[in-house]
């Protein structure tokens, strides 16, 4: 038996911005019709210990088995480092047989934003041209160019702690997309700018403030995957219609939901899956006003498809290292 392996490089060769529309709206819509099957992410998480580390499997009958295993190091962003490190397994699903090995940073750094890239499409206004991005590291360049490649964006405003490194990325980004990127200088100015915005930062207090909102914006929560961890504030997700990728994930998982919960400011009946969305069984967006929120954990179906879409190119192009197994 062997086993295909693929490296950062590959992953990101064969998962480029535009091509991980389909597959993670496919993910989505294979949730809402009761096609995928995955429990609850069970996480490891020492008292006292540097990171945790979290299992994600799932299957489809179109993808077969997978499964994610990846540490959470939120330290390592000061080291230079993407904070989820790991490996992304993919199974047959009529023998079981592993048929790759997949850089588990760059799939979730690629599969991540080409999620928000279908909850935007979904809920934004379809004017919504103004972006403004809070965070800079991993996720925050990664949903730049994602949301770039998608999406007539005419200018994109960051919000980072640290703005000379910020400047630094900001200018590398602008020059390869062909894009107005900068530093803003306050968050409150760069929020009262745009149509969408993205949190993607591992802030445990509030960094988005509903007061900042203007009429229409649409907000993708991304940095909030882990209970104690927290970017908006309970008034935004108490005036906003809140979109999920899982409501079982979210009600578990998304320190933004379970902070504003425990406030008594929203419910499980307020969150509207974003696959029901997709399916046309419950509305997305219903004025041109009205302030929606997609709070996104992060799935093991979309790994699985992911993987299963980046596995299938790498069969096709020669992509990747055998070894035996």
């Amino acid at each position: 038996m062997t086993l295909l392996v693929l490296s950062g490089a590959d992953v990101r060769a064969l998962f480029p911005p535009k091509e991980g529309f389909a597959p993670m709206r496919e993910a989505l819509l294979a949730l809402a019709r009761g096609e995928a099957h995955q429990p609850l992410r069970p996480v490891v998480a020492p008292e006292g210990a540097a990171g945790l580390l979290a299992m994600m499997p799932a299957h489809t009958a179109a993808a077969g088995y997978g499964v994610k295993i990846v540490c959470l190091f939120e330290g390592n962003t000061a080291l230079g480092l993407d904070a989820h490190q790991g490996a992304m397994l993919l199974f047959s699903g009529d023998t079981g047989e592993a048929l790759a090995l997949l850089n588990a940073s760059v799939l979730t750094e690629l599969r991540t934003p080409a999620v928000t890239a279908v909850a935007t499409e979904a809920l934004a206004r379809p004017d919504a041209a103004q972006l403004t991005v809070f965070g800079i590291g991993v996720q925050g360049a990664a949903h730049i160019r994602t949301l770039a490649a998608v999406r007539p964006v005419d200018r994109v405003r960051v919000v980072a702690r640290d703005t000379a490194r910020a400047q630094q990325v900001c200018d590398s980004l602008s020059a390869s997309l062909g894009l107005p990127i900068e530093v803003a200088s306050a968050p409150e100015e760069a929020v009262r700018a745009a149509d969408i915005v993205v949190t993607a930062t591992n802030a445990v207090s509030p960094l988005l403030r509903r007061e900042w909102l203007r009429p229409g914006t649409h907000v993708n929560a991304v940095g909030s995957c882990v209970p104690h961890t927290r970017e908006l504030d309970t008034a935004t997700l108490a005036d906003a219609r809140v979109f999920v990728d899982s409501v079982e994930s979210a009600t578990h998982e998304a320190g933004d939901y379970l902070f504003a919960a425990r406030e008594g400011a929203i419910g499980p009946a307020d969150l509207t899956p974003l696959g029901d969305v997709l399916l046309g069984r419950a509305a997305g967006r219903e004025s041109e006003d009205e302030i929606t929120v997609f709070e996104s954990v992060g799935l093991a179906v979309q790994d699985l498809a992911a993987a299963r879409f980046i596995h299938a190119r790498a069969e096709e192009t020669g992509a990747g290292v055998r070894v035996e197994y």
